[in-house]
């Protein structure tokens, strides 16, 4: 479908609307052109006005949300954002906006640094071209008795040197570097990325608690994926999760599949810090709206099956093949949260994280008019990213 023009009006009224001061039950949005121009909470479907299309989606017990936020994410669609060329990348990208997530970063998995470096000016230039939202960096600056799915022999230490070169590759777009900050040169690289303006995220990690807590002194903001990859929580020796999930200058990002956390953790882990500090990502890799079968993680390979991916070698779980739709349904469904809280973790917090709040993550006029339609099951219906329908629901065709 064409892009709407800066001329057009589209009004999308009568459905349930998860606006930042509550939910509005029949709630009318207004777009022109590629953002939100109100946000009312009448939804009273009126005769269209000349270059005004009317969507109206009352009736049918739909709601509509911010579009999901994904600040970790290797790729989809079979394509990888580590290894794949820029038509593969924007496949990926693709693949995950049809699922919702209208604004992505592209995360790379752990390679010599020459490699990450040239693909960091690709996915740079992504960047400059808005398909993409930044790059983050899992890997190679953490622990091999942490490792996951990362190759053991391509890992080193975050020397400041070396994180300031990926830094410096990526031309300004690189959001985010997970590290494990125990490690030699790993607080020094903690206090380079926040001078540089880029999210430090602690994960992959063996840190105890008080090495963690010097971590976040020193700029750490972010837990990749709380509770994989790092030391269990016990009662003598409480470990990173203690300290991240205590301090409330860090979000803790969680994969909500059913596979990396039981739902209980999950729950530990929002009633210990609030819908204000989660973050819901993916971690999806290459098989992310694709099916079952072989995978190139990096340089590793991966089987999928029955959804799970996991390391041929070893059988470590690879990432995941979550898209946000997904975790959204879980997360309102299965987990219990209340739909402003769910919009806090897939799309508001996130958005905060990468400095875009002003214009995504709500339905809030001045912004992008990125969104997502989902039915009364809170199955995906439609998006639009920018006032253009990437799947169009039933009401507006």
């Amino acid at each position: 479908m064409a892009p709407v023009s800066t001329t057009q009006r589209t009004v999308l009224t009568g459905a349930r609307v998860v606006l930042p001061s509550g939910v509005v039950e029949g709630g009318r949005l207004t777009v022109e052109g590629t953002r939100f121009a109100a946000a009312d909470p009448s939804g009273t479907a009126g005769a269209p006005t000349e270059g005004e299309t009317t969507v109206d989606l009352s009736g049918r017990g739909w709601t509509v949300v911010p579009g999901f936020v994904d600040i970790h994410n290797h790729g989809g669609g079979g394509a990888s954002f580590t290894s794949g060329t820029a038509e593969e990348i924007l496949t990926g990208v693709r693949t995950h906006r049809e699922h919702g997530t209208t604004t992505v970063v592209a995360s790379t998995v752990t390679e010599n640094l020459d490699t990450l470096a040239r693909q960091a000016g690709l996915l740079a230039e992504l960047v400059e071209q808005g398909d993409l939202a930044g790059i983050h960096y899992e890997g190679p600056f953490i622990s091999p008795c942490r490792k996951g799915a990362h190759d053991e022999g391509l890992l080193r230490h975050p020397d400041p040197a070396d994180v300031r070169k990926l830094v410096e590759a990526g031309r300004g777009a690189v959001r985010m570097v997970t590290l494990a900050a125990e490690l030699p040169g790993g607080i020094e690289s903690v206090r380079l990325l926040a001078e540089l303006g880029v999210i430090a995220a602690i994960g992959h990690t063996d840190a105890t608690y008080e090495q963690t807590r010097e971590a976040i002194d020193a700029g750490a903001t972010v837990a990749t994926h709380l509770f994989n990859a790092m030391p269990p929580l016990q009662h003598r020796q409480p470990g990173p999760i203690a300290a991240l999930l205590e301090d409330e200058r860090v979000t803790v990002e969680l994969i909500n599949d059913g596979t990396h956390l039981h739902p209980a953790v999950l729950e530990l882990a929002f009633g210990s810090v609030g819908a204000g500090r989660v973050a819901f990502i993916t971690d999806a890799m290459d098989a992310a709206g694709f099916g079952d079968g072989m995978y190139d993680l990096g340089p590793m390979k991966v089987e999928v099956r029955e959804g799970v991916a996991r390391l041929v070698e070893g059988g470590s779980i690879a990432g995941s093949t979550l898209t946000l739709d997904t975790a959204f349904k879980r997360a309102v469904t299965v987990d219990g949260l209340a739909l402003t809280d769910a919009v806090q973790a897939l799309s508001a917090n996130p958005a905060r994280l990468l400095g875009l709040s002003d214009r995504v993550g709500g339905l809030e006029p001045g912004k992008d008019a990125d969104l997502v339609v989902l039915d009364e099951a809170y199955d995906l219906v439609g998006v639009m990213r920018k006032g253009e329908w990437v799947v169009a629901p039933a009401a507006s065709a």
